[in-house]
């Protein structure tokens, strides 16, 4: 079958590469996510990942951190996962570069725009890290704005449910399931597929979103070859 998207950015939760515990990296997990990308690589389209770092550090808890230090922890702690994602794709045999939007010398490449697309072109990877490298905007935003820089076909938000609904359909069993959406659908019911900083950067440079659940095996190749396993928001 043809390939709808020629290049993607995924934006991965850090619960992804956590497993059952939910905390920390499992490697298992690590080579599952690892294995599914290396073949819609393989397949012909070009991907870049943006990693959160919920399995590690979930922002501000408590008075005692504010919320730039928390913001920064967060930073790093994408940072970690983009490590561990970039490991087991070397391991599977897929090549990839983890760019971190700040340098962490001898350990991480600080993120440059140019290089990135050169990666891409060679048939690389490429895994982003460390958020947009400030406080106060998430990894949503930080997917919208490397998706908008790379010049992706769509942002794939990689998500634990199959689409994006009217309500929490394991609480709701009425809920409507979405098939498309607009950018303004998101604001206006509310959805909270992401946040609205990132909805309206996404809005803004024309860029389509597709969520679908990405824990049902052979679904992101679905994605990528155009099958309708979700919801597309343009």
């Amino acid at each position: 079958m043809a390939i709808k998207y020629k290049r993607v950015l995924i934006k991965l939760s850090g619960e992804a590469l956590a497993g059952e515990s939910g905390h920390g990296v499992d490697s298992q997990a690590a080579e599952t996510v690892a294995r599914q990308i290396k073949e819609v690589h393989d397949y012909g389209t070009e991907v870049a990942i943006v990693v959160g770092g919920g399995n590690f550090f979930r922002g501000r808890n408590g008075e005692n951190i504010d919320r730039p230090t928390a913001d920064y922890m967060g930073m790093l702690a994408t940072a970690m996962n983009g490590l561990a994602l970039t490991d087991a794709l070397l391991s599977a045999g897929c090549d990839a570069r983890l760019m971190t939007a700040f340098e962490i010398r001898g350990v991480t490449e600080g993120y440059n725009r140019k290089n990135a697309l050169q990666y891409l072109s060679e048939g690389k990877v490429v895994v982003f890290g460390g958020g947009t490298g400030n406080p106060f905007f998430t990894t949503d935003t930080a997917s919208a704005l490397r998706a908008a820089e790379i010049g992706a076909d769509v942002l794939l938000l990689a998500k634990s449910i199959d689409a994006v609904y009217s309500d929490d359909p394991e609480k709701n069993p009425d809920a409507e399931r979405y098939t498309d959406l607009t950018y303004l659908d998101l604001v206006n019911k509310d959805l909270k597929v992401m946040d609205l900083t990132a909805a309206t950067l996404c809005k803004d440079t024309g860029l389509k979103i597709y969520v679908f659940g990405f824990y049902e095996d052979g679904n992101l190749m679905k994605v990528i070859r155009g099958e309708n396993v979700g919801t597309l928001i343009q």
